[in-house]
Formats: C-alpha cells, structure tokens, sequence
C-alpha cells in the first residue's frame, strides 16, 4: 500500500489481468454483464417475519484443475460464510440470497458480481486465483507495510483476507439491492463502504490492509489513466486505497494514527478528516440497517445505532474546533 513518507520499496513487476479488480470494467461488480432479468424489489414491510437467508454454494463440477487449490483455501478459511452468517443472524430479508463459487458465470463476467435484484452474487474461481497469483508475488517483490503483521504477510492470509474484504463489498450491493436502500452518492462507493463497515467492526484490521495493498499494487501497474479510468462509476484505484485506510485509522486513532500515518501510509493532510469520515460511515449503515433488524439482533442493532450517532455528533462537534487549523496547515 502507499508509504508517502518515502520509505523504499522494491521492485513490482506488471499484475496481467489484474486490472479488473479495480474496477474498470463494465462487466465488473456493478453487474452490467449478464445482469438482465428481475429489477430491484422493494420486499416486504420491514416488520415481515419472513426472512430470506444467504447460502453460499461452491459448485465444484465447474472448477477448473488450476482454481481448485484457491478454492478450497477460501472455503476452509469460511470467510464467505462469517459474513453470509453475520447477514443471517442480524437481518431479515425480502428475499432469498445465493453466492455461487462457480466458473458457471453469466456471459463476460470475470470477476465478482451481483445482480442486479440483489440475489445472487458469483465469484469465479478463477478471479479468487489472480487474487492469489497478484499476492503470490507481492509477498516476493514488495516490502512487507510495517502497519501489517509479519506472521499474516504470505500469500494465503493475504489471499483470505483481501477475498473477505471483496465479498464485503459485494455484499454491499447485495443489500442495497435487496432493501431498495437511498444512496446520497455512487453504489460502489457506498460498496466500498460497507465492506469496510462490516470487516472493521466485525473482524478487524486485516481484510481493509489487505485490500489496500493489492489494490495499491494494481494502481501502481495501471500506468497513465485515461478517460476511462476518470469516468468509471468506481472511483480511481488508488484514492480507494486511502479511502480504506482511512476509515480504518478513523475507527480507532489511538490504535493506528501511528503505524498508519506516523508510519506514512496515510497522509497527515488526510488523517484529520477520518474520525469524523468513519463515524458518519458507521452510523449511516447502522441507520440504513436498522428497519431490517432480525429480533435477534435488534437490541444490539439499535445500540449500535444510538451509540454511532453519539459519536458521530462528538466527532463532528472536533472537526469543527480544529477545521481552520487543518485549513491553514494545508
């Protein structure tokens, strides 16, 4: 991931195929490829007993030989099930909701997607093998971010925990999908979001580290952007990478303001601004959630909300008190 206090790195070389985890194509995440069929549902009243459940389904008649290793890592490690579980325990749905690990994938699709009525979400085998492959040489070619533990810098952990932090983001879409939910800006980025929202709070650090260092290498290969790059509905790759990491060292700034921006992978003009970035995130899929709260979880569910506003209106009370000293430090 980015060190912009200019500590040395080695050299990387190209990431082939890579490119379409950042997002650039249309057959990407947003689900333009192969995404006809049933249009978003508005469900049914929030208060409906009935909940449709997330089952993850790993169709191995479709594996290719070289895909099957990846696969059976991402299963055995169950991070495509923690958040289908997370979803289940926590939410109820309007509709049922399958993720296929399969190569059986609508036409043009390559890499993970949902479709558009947020019910099914397909990973192919082969995207989990150029996660895999993109790390296999980074952890050969790049020096390890000192913010990342050295027990977890293989390929892997990194594999693992990059996947959970994609499919968090796929999920995102599910769910703004399934529940019809208002977004005040881009999908992908509210995606985005959601995939640090859930991995942060639910899991920790890793997945977003891992995320921001795969991505960070495909930014670096990606070369001179073009126009393309520019009008994407994602946003450029290596403002993602920030976007990851700050929301991370928003959450806790005692824990990460040091190895995050004292260490340079975040910059100090940017840090000021993440507290108070990550509350509204925080609270504003809390409140976004909050009509679908199963039974189970809606004790806990409305806590969490109360107590992410509560620090969201703290957080924005000090961003107020030090703005014209971050404007004039700029």
């Amino acid at each position: 991931m980015p060190n912009t206090a200019g500590h040395p790195r080695r050299a990387r070389h190209a990431l082939v195929g890579l490119l379409l985890l950042a997002g650039v194509a249309v057959t990407g995440c947003g689900g333009g490829a192969g995404g006809a069929g049933r249009g978003p549902a508005a469900g049914p009243s929030p208060r409906a007993t009935h909940s449709g459940r997330v089952t993850v389904v790993y169709e191995e008649r479709t594996l290719e030989p070289e895909d099957r290793q990846v696969v059976a890592l991402i299963r055995n490690s169950r991070v495509l099930e923690r958040t289908a579980d997370w979803v289940n325990r926590s939410l109820t749905l309007p509709h049922d909701m399958v993720v296929k690990v399969t190569a059986a994938v609508p036409p043009g699709v390559t890499d993970a997607v949902t479709q558009p009525d947020g019910r099914t979400i397909y990973i192919p085998p082969s995207f989990l093998a150029e996660i895999k492959g993109a790390f296999a040489e980074i952890v050969k070619t790049v020096e390890r971010p000192s913010v990342f533990p050295a027990s977890a810098y293989h390929t892997d952990d990194l594999t693992v925990l990059a996947t959970e932090f994609v499919f968090g983001h796929e999920m995102g879409h599910a769910l703004q999908r399934q529940l019809v939910l208002a977004n005040l800006g881009l999908e992908e980025d509210a995606a985005d979001g959601f995939a640090s929202f859930h991995t942060v709070n639910e899991v920790g650090p890793g997945p977003s580290l891992a995320a921001a260092i795969l991505f960070d290498q495909i930014a670096r290969k990606e070369g001179r952007l073009t126009l393309e790059n520019f009008a994407s509905d994602h946003p450029v790759t290596q403002q993602r990478v920030f976007t990851f990491l700050c929301y991370l060292e928003g959450s806790d700034p005692e824990k990460y303001r040091r190895p995050l921006v004292d260490g340079g992978y975040l910059p100090k003009t940017r840090a000021p601004l993440c507290p108070q970035a990550w509350a509204m995130l925080d609270h504003g899929w809390w409140t976004q959630l909050q009509p679908r709260f199963s039974a189970a979880f809606k004790a806990r569910g409305d806590e969490e909300q109360r107590r992410s506003r509560a620090r969201l209106l703290a957080e924005t009370g000090a961003l107020a008190e030090q703005l014209d000293r971050i404007r004039t430090s700029q």
